[in-house]
């Protein structure tokens, strides 16, 4: 644990995110956007060609995916390391390989029953005619996907939108210019341009990307940008998926294991170092806990990260704006008169490194950085309560986090922090693993995003479910028609 210092301000690097970053196999100069709209007439046209492509044909694609992947697992881990400074192996294979595997073949399982029409009720008055919900490819879908987990929120919802048959166009982020590199190079290896592209470019590409007329739009990252890509996606009335991110809270109740509770939100925080979108951003507990729980935290971050300035399985920030950023919010809780401890390493070692050290934040001000924006690094703010009551209040006064995460062995307490918060998603004594179950949708509430996917609610999302009413020849409907006769009309309950 080491006492702080400020450092000095870092320049920007060269290609930074300038705002709607969303970072073709080809990067797009001045015919940027004659050049999009040729991408993506070609993908419309292919839909047109073939608008409801054939079970064997989405399996088939859905394999070239996962060969795409597993098959360049090493060139991915290298590029993503590249693109960060360092990222630990075990976590690109964990979140960016393993993740991408796993859901595959759950949709390949599945997928026969997904696109199976389904039967509706019908109310007797239309008897004999019957219902089906048929489950329609929408066309084109555009994905705009973040640099945090760079092939894998990129390849996840293509592998929803593959699989309920449309064409997809991806932008990954300019913050990862060799993952974006590799990752177009590749789909243009595995798949046609007509079936699969990726769009590589700066800013003025992601919105000129976000404004083609797509058939659905998903987009993965900050809540303001999020507000961009709606804007510009409304002009052409196109659906949109948000998956933004927000403040994910962990409530911990009375009577809680510390010492467990810790190792499992260590985990979540500090996986790739706070750059998770369902990340715990804060701690609340019990005033009374406070010190055996951050003790708890100094035991785990040792335990977990000895010397982690060189510790491969410590990731680093991914770029010298986005660790000035957080050097910036440490300090000012310090200035502040909060207690800032920083567990297991020296500072400027850590920092010249590009990785910053697990960071602990105690009772921070409200109104303080560390309080009002979305962390996503290594600092967790601990603050303490009065009880569960003041602990839910706390939540309750700010939007509606991604995630929330409740310790607790109570089921009272369990029920209420269920019933008396919303969140995007929750887990119950422990941290993260709901976003790796396929059969569990995954997506934000308010200001942490709109929509889901994930499993067959990432079938839905990227269908049409279309209704379709078959009316036989003989029915009772005529008995409706003119002229009306109101006794008759009455007797089928009609008016």
């Amino acid at each position: 644990m080491m006492t702080r210092h400020t450092q000095s301000t870092e320049n920007r690097d060269n290609n930074e995110d300038s705002g709607m970053g969303m970072g073709m196999g080809m990067d797009i100069d001045s015919t940027a956007t004659g050049e999009l709209d040729r991408r993506f007439a070609a993908q419309r046209q292919a839909y047109r060609d073939d608008p409801y492509p054939s079970l064997a044909s989405r399996l088939e694609r859905l394999a070239r995916l996962e060969r795409m992947t597993l098959h360049h697992a090493d060139d991915i881990e290298r590029a993503i390391d590249q693109d960060f400074g360092h990222r630990s192996k075990v976590e690109t294979r964990m979140a960016e390989i393993t993740t991408l595997k796993q859901a595959v073949r759950h949709t390949r399982r599945h997928l026969k029953r997904w696109m199976r029409a389904k039967r509706a009720a019908i109310n007797w008055r239309f008897s004999p005619a019957s219902g089906q919900v048929h489950r329609q490819p929408l066309g084109v879908v555009g994905i705009i996907s973040p640099w945090n987990y760079p092939w894998n929120l990129a390849m996840l919802p293509a592998l929803d939108a593959l699989a309920a048959g449309n064409r997809v166009m991806i932008k990954p982020s300019e913050l990862t210019p060799a993952t974006s590199r590799l990752m177009a190079e590749l789909a243009a290896r595995y798949f046609t341009p007509e079936e699969l592209c990726v769009i590589t470019g700066d800013a003025e590409i992601g919105r000129a990307f976000a404004s083609l007329p797509f058939d659905h739009l998903l987009f993965t990252g900050s809540t303001e940008v999020g507000r961009q890509v709606a804007q510009a996606a409304a002009a052409n009335l196109t659906p949109v998926t948000l998956e933004l991110g927000g403040k994910s809270p962990v409530i911990i109740d009375t009577g809680v294991d510390l010492a467990d509770a810790a190792r499992r939100i260590a985990f979540g925080k500090w996986l790739n170092a706070g750059q998770t979108c369902i990340a715990p951003d804060y701690v609340l507990l019990p005033e009374r806990d406070m010190k055996a729980f951050v003790e708890a935290l100094e035991i785990t971050a040792a335990q977990f990260y000895p010397n982690p300035a060189a510790n491969n399985d410590v990731s680093a920030i991914i770029s010298r704006r986005h660790r000035q950023r957080l050097i910036e919010i440490r300090d000012e809780a310090e200035n502040h008169g909060c207690r800032v401890l920083e567990l297991g390493a020296d500072a400027e070692q850590l920092e010249a490194s590009g990785k910053l050290p697990p960071t602990l934040v105690l009772n921070p001000h409200r109104e303080l950085r560390v309080m009002r924006e979305e962390v996503f690094g290594p600092l967790l703010p601990v603050i303490g309560v009065k009880d569960l009551d003041a602990a839910i209040a706390f939540v309750n006064a700010r939007p509606h986090p991604l995630a929330l995460y409740a310790f607790s062995d109570d089921p009272a307490s369990r029920e209420r922090l269920l019933t008396q918060t919303t969140s995007g998603g929750m887990v119950i004594n422990d941290t993260l693993w709901h976003v790796a179950q396929e059969a569990m949708p995954f997506g934000g509430v308010g200001a942490s995003g709109s929509g889901a996917y994930h499993g067959e609610q990432g079938f839905l999302t990227f269908s049409h479910q279309r209704s379709v009413f078959h009316q036989s020849r003989r029915n009772g409907t005529t008995l409706a028609y003119p002229p009306y006769r109101r006794w008759l009309l009455k007797l089928l309950r009609v008016i």
